[in-house]
């Protein structure tokens, strides 16, 4: 190595030709062909030329003669045919020096200029040869296949982040941007990284893209998508996150059309219970009626009726509808949609106790005193046919008139009281209905959970899924039973809470336990309790069903290892659908108040918090955090005024102040 000799190096990807100009302990200062000065150490040269250039010429000079070189170089590096050197070598399978793929490449009298050359086509293309600047090794054939589809997948990645930068941008900017040509695939990339953020497969790409727009959040993108059409302003996006979808498999309509057009013979030992007066009470927008009600006087008492669609009948374990069924868990009710559990020809159809339909039934038949206590019970497979279909307000109406009604009623209020001895925990807290009008603006109403039609129908049920629950513990049957342990602390007696102790003591209960094996649940105040009724709805309740079934002979019952099986499988999607309806209703609540921001609404102060306070606004029973009170002392259970300042019901924000 001595000053003015013709080197290479690399940097920055690319190769740069240089001249020695001075030599320090194998420390290098160099003048480059675009006349700058570099120092190195000698040992990052890929190429050391025996040409020479005159060190005392101008710099100007040296960095022209430089370029020159570097020009030849490249010009000659485009003979190098690298793929048909490929062809001959691949198979050896072993270095081979720069001198030797000089020879080959440049046969006749090659120089240091041939030797650059080389260098710069094997750095330039590596492909089909592994790279050392003095030496190369050829790849295998599945190795260069596999180099040349990461090298498409890079290529076609970077021409998603340009396209899809680009038109980001102007979307963010608010101009007109012409549609790239691989506009689903990009919409595929941003629609993924909105819905899953990190977790998206697709996440560094579309940071990418965004940041080539000049923006960082995932939620910019949601406006975005929105704006071309993708999605609509309202958007559920939790069912496009967990892949929920309204529509069945072709396969599961067709089994349900099937069954709903040629069911299964009923049994000849169904009781025929066509004669009872049944009636079902339900909302006014419910399609899907799973229980039916029926009183008869016997002396001085009644045998009530609680008769639950026999949902059993026409869904078979393990077939299409079965799996479909399980893996859905239950059907989800939000404000502006419902998703069934079962395909509507059977959830609407052949299953839903229609008035004036005949149906099959399982009818769990009480004898019960007026005051609701319980003298005995039979279950039993049932064929019956409904008369009257009741909103609760028609209930709530005819309760001032109607002695059977007035009974039920009675018996409800009854056995609630020997629940409450039992040790119930009642709480008491308004529902809010939220649905959609025609303009598919949200319409709220708040419904007192205590009015008579309610409590008739919550503890009717309660009443059927508890004895459901013992009639299967006295067979030692296992189910899917519900267990609750005593709350942390009670703050009232029976039931006596205010709305502020209501609220605080739900706070307080414990989380139910699944378990094949019956355990007190102490919130209901029964020794053990299923859930049965809705088993048009809930698999869990279709499960019990099943159980019971067993019991009558209609099918073969569950064993213990299906049952524990079942409970686990059911875990999560359970979970999952209870996320989704609370989600859902809170959206829709909140979309209801970005029309009501600047009202003033009264509110309960539940607790102090770090910052603020924690108080609920009984009109939606809301529970949000309260700014602007820094300064004010408040204690749990104070009434205050409020006033909605901020909501955005997309990023689930709502800001209220004092006064």
């Amino acid at each position: 190595m001595e000053p003015g000799q013709v080197v290479e190096f690399i940097d920055s990807q690319k190769i740069f030709c240089a001249v020695v100009m001075e030599i320090k302990s194998l420390r290098l200062r160099l003048l480059t062909e675009n006349n700058r000065e570099v120092k190195m150490s000698a040992e990052r040269l890929s190429h050391r030329s025996k040409a020479r250039l005159e060190t005392t010429a101008a710099r100007d000079k040296l960095a022209a003669t430089l370029k020159e070189i570097a020009q030849r170089r490249k010009e000659l590096s485009r003979q190098v045919n690298i793929p048909e050197l490929w062809s001959v070598l691949h198979d050896e399978q072993q270095w081979i020096d720069v001198a030797t793929m000089t020879t080959l490449c440049f046969p006749d009298h090659a120089d240091g200029d041939h030797e650059s050359a080389v260098i710069r086509a094997f750095f330039n293309d590596r492909l089909y040869f592994k790279f050392a600047p003095d030496q190369f090794f050829p790849h295998t054939a599945a190795k260069v296949e596999q180099i040349a589809r990461q090298r498409e997948k890079e290529a076609r990645e970077a021409r998603l982040i340009e396209q899809g930068g680009q038109w980001l941008q102007k979307a963010f900017k608010g101009q007109e941007a012409a549609v790239p040509g691989e506009r689903d695939e990009i919409v595929r990339i941003l629609a993924s990284y909105c819905l899953h953020e990190k977790d998206s497969p697709h996440w560094e790409l579309a940071r990418a893209m965004l940041a080539k727009a000049g923006a960082g959040s995932p939620s910019a993108l949601f406006g975005f998508l929105v704006k071309i059409g993708v999605w609509r302003p309202d958007e559920n996006l939790d069912l496009l996150r967990h892949e929920i979808r309204p529509e069945f498999p072709a396969a599961v309509e067709e089994r349900a059309a099937f069954l709903a057009q040629s069911p299964p013979p009923l049994s000849a030992e169904r009781r025929d219970l066509r004669d009872l007066s049944l009636i079902t009470i339900d909302g006014p927008a419910t399609l899907d009626f799973d229980d039916a009600l029926s009183l008869t006087p016997l002396g001085e008492n009644f045998v009530l009726g609680i008769h639950i669609s026999d949902v059993g009948h026409y869904v078979v374990k393990s077939d299409p509808i079965d799996q479909e069924a399980m893996g859905r868990a239950s059907s989800i009710y939000m404000p502006d949609q419902r998703i069934s559990m079962l395909p509507t020809c059977l959830c609407l159809g052949a299953c839903s106790l229609k008035a004036g339909q005949e149906r099959p039934a399982i009818s769990t038949l009480v004898t019960i005193t007026p005051h609701g206590k319980i003298l005995d019970f039979e279950i039993v497979p049932s064929l019956i046919r409904v008369r009257h279909q009741l909103t609760y307000q028609d209930v709530d109406e005819m309760a001032a008139y109607d002695a059977t009604v007035k009974a039920l009623i009675a018996i409800a209020r009854g056995y609630r009281n020997s629940r409450l001895d039992s040790g119930a925990l009642l709480i008491e807290l308004p529902e809010i209905n939220l649905w959609l009008d025609n303009k598919g603006q949200p319409v709220f109403q708040r419904i007192d959970r205590e009015s008579p039609s309610h409590l008739l129908v919550s503890e009717m049920m309660i009443l059927a899924n508890s004895l459901a629950a013992r009639y299967l513990s006295e067979r030692d049957l296992p189910a899917i039973f519900r267990s609750q342990a005593e709350p942390r602390e009670r703050l009232y007696s029976r039931d006596q809470g205010t709305l502020f102790q209501n609220c605080m003591q739900r706070k307080q209960i414990s989380r139910f336990i699944l378990s094949s094996t019956p355990e007190p649940h102490a919130g209901l105040g029964v020794p053990a309790y299923v859930t049965s009724t809705s088993p048009i709805r809930k698999y869990t309740d279709l499960v019990a069903q099943r159980q019971i079934r067993a019991t009558l002979g209609l099918e073969t019952p569950y064993t213990p290892e299906e049952m524990a099986f079942i409970i686990a499988a059911l875990e999560e999607p359970m979970a999952l659908v209870g996320r989704i309806q609370y989600s859902r209703h809170r959206y829709w609540l909140l979309k209801y108040l970005e029309g009501r921001i600047g009202k003033k609404e009264e509110a309960v102060v539940l607790f102090r918090r770090r910052e603020g306070y924690a108080i609920l606004i009984p009109e939606y029973m809301l529970e949000c955090n309260l700014a602007g009170a820094d300064h004010v002392n408040l204690k749990p259970e104070d009434l205050v005024q409020v006033t909605i300042q901020h909501v955005h019901a997309r990023n689930d924000v709502i800001n209220v102040y004092l006064g």
